[in-house]
This record gives structure tokens, C-alpha cells and sequence, in this order.
């Protein structure tokens, strides 16, 4: 639990940088090109990546000892990091609805640690992994086609794949059971990864570029943890401690909650932002 935390401080501390980092190069011409070269030169913009890295790894290491619901939900609460940070940092007000919704990410996460059993101890049927990489295939199709997408729905359903890219990540790393070279070209569980994080990213961006941020996030927030955690549960035997079932189901339910009340952050407000009213 303290990677799967440590990842999420790094990916929201992360979101936060690398909007800085964005809009101070932004003042330029020449395109999205030289906008990711400006922003490459500036010291928040490469702190975000390393942190990035860093919380991917962080990801990892949770994957291979909690059950993937844990990890998921705690992934989502990277959300409530970006909401302090960007506080903190971008001076932007919270109102009182968004700081009870950190408090309530925050108890979701403890009654998950409190619940959480070990990882299960199913290695997953060759099956599931050529699913895995079936479905990343499917959300790469979705990426290549979404500027073709409009209508209010956009911005939700690309919100929706990346959730669901990003939540093949979290099963294909489960399972992957050897790092050897020879192993990993032939499982289709790496390839899954690879694909499905890339697509990702892919809709994300193009869903926060042209439609709203809250809409793509709730999607996002929603497709990484409901579905990768029935996958851990059903297929992989991911369990809770002996009777605290009903705690785990409430902490994630919570903790999920908490998350999607604060989709607004899944891009960092801008400056200049009309303040939150205080409720």
C-alpha cells in the first residue's frame, strides 16, 4: 500500500509540474512541437517525467503484492494530491465540497489498507492474457478514431477508454510472471501493456484537449478501477482479509467517490482560473 501511495503522490505531484512547466512555454509559436521542445527545457517539465517514472514503478511493485483493487482505487486518488498541489502551488482555491472529498479519498484508502488481503495467488490462464491484448487492440482502434468522434459524449467515452487502457496496464502487470527477454516476446500480456498504455495516453490527451476535463476524468477514473478490479477478483483470486469483505467494498466504493468528485483536477486548473465558491 505505501507504493501503491507513493505512486499516486507521484502522479498527482507530476500533473501539477508539468502544467506549470506547459504554460510557461506556451507564450511561443511553431506549434505542438516546439511547445514539448520548450517545455522540455525547463526543469518542472523533466521533474514531472522522472516523477512519472518513478510512480510507474512505484505501480509495479504495488501490483505484484496487492490485489489490484487496492492499487486501482489508490491510483485514483492521485486526483486529491493534484487538488493540494495545484493548492499549493498554482494558488488555487478548494472549496469546502473538494476538501471533504480529499478527507473522504483519504478514508476510502485507509479502510482498503485495513481490508486489503495479499495479491491473489492465480497466475491467470493464457487466455486471459491473449483478452488483455485484444482489448488493448480494441482501445488502440478507438484512439486512432477518436478525432472523428463529437457530440457531448466525446469527451466521456474517450475518458472511458483511456480508463479502460490504463486498467489493462494494471492486469497485464499482474500478468507478467517473467522479465526474461525470450519470456516477455512471447507473452501477449507485455505487448497488451505496451499497447494499451500508449493508447492511454493517446485518448486522454485528445479528450482533455477537446472536450471537458471533468467529463474525460470521471470516464477515466471509472474505466481503471471498476473493471480491473472485477478482473482481479473473478480471474486472478484477489481476496480480502477473512471477514472484512463488506469494509473493502465500502473503502473502494469511497475512496472512487472521493476521486470522481474531484475530476476537474485531472488536468491542473489554469491560471487565472475563477476561484472555487467556498461551500
Amino acid at each position: 500500500m505505501v507504493c501503491a501511495l507513493g505512486a499516486a503522490v507521484c502522479f498527482g505531484t507530476a500533473t501539477v509540474l508539468q502544467a506549470m512547466a506547459a504554460r510557461a512555454a506556451g507564450t511561443g509559436g511553431g506549434g505542438e512541437a516546439a511547445l514539448l521542445l520548450r517545455a522540455l527545457r525547463q526543469w518542472r517539465y523533466l521533474a514531472g517525467l522522472a516523477l512519472d517514472g518513478l510512480g510507474f514503478l512505484f505501480q509495479i511493485a504495488a501490483l505484484r503484492s496487492l490485489p489490484i483493487y487496492a492499487v486501482s482505487a489508490a491510483l485514483a486518488s492521485s486526483l486529491a494530491v493534484t487538488a493540494v498541489v495545484a493548492a499549493r502551488l498554482l494558488r488555487v482555491r478548494l472549496s469546502g465540497t473538494e476538501w471533504s472529498a480529499v478527507a473522504v479519498v483519504c478514508a476510502g484508502l485507509a479502510m482498503l489498507g485495513l481490508a486489503s488481503g495479499p495479491e491473489g495467488e492465480q497466475d491467470g490462464s493464457d487466455a486471459l492474457r491473449w483478452v488483455m491484448l485484444a482489448v488493448a487492440a480494441v482501445i488502440l482502434l478507438l484512439a486512432l478514431a477518436g478525432g472523428r468522434l463529437s457530440g457531448p459524449a466525446r469527451a466521456l467515452v474517450l475518458g472511458l477508454g483511456a480508463g479502460f487502457g490504463f486498467g489493462v496496464v494494471e492486469v497485464s502487470v499482474r500478468l507478467i510472471d517473467s522479465l526474461a527477454p525470450a519470456d516477455l516476446l512471447t507473452n501477449p500480456a507485455a505487448y497488451a501493456l505496451l499497447i494499451g498504455g500508449g493508447a492511454a495516453f493517446m485518448l486522454l490527451t485528445s479528450a482533455l484537449q477537446r472536450g471537458s476535463v471533468t467529463t474525460a476524468t470521471a470516464g477515466m477514473v471509472i474505466g481503471e478501477t471498476i473493471g480491473p478490479a472485477a478482473v482481479g477478483v473473478v480471474w486472478l483470486g484477489d481476496r480480502t482479509r477473512e471477514g472484512l469483505a463488506w469494509l473493502a467494498v465500502l473503502g473502494f466504493a469511497v475512496a472512487v467517490a472521493g476521486a470522481l468528485a474531484l475530476a476537474r483536477f485531472g488536468e491542473a486548473p489554469a491560471t487565472g482560473e475563477a476561484p472555487a465558491t467556498e461551500g
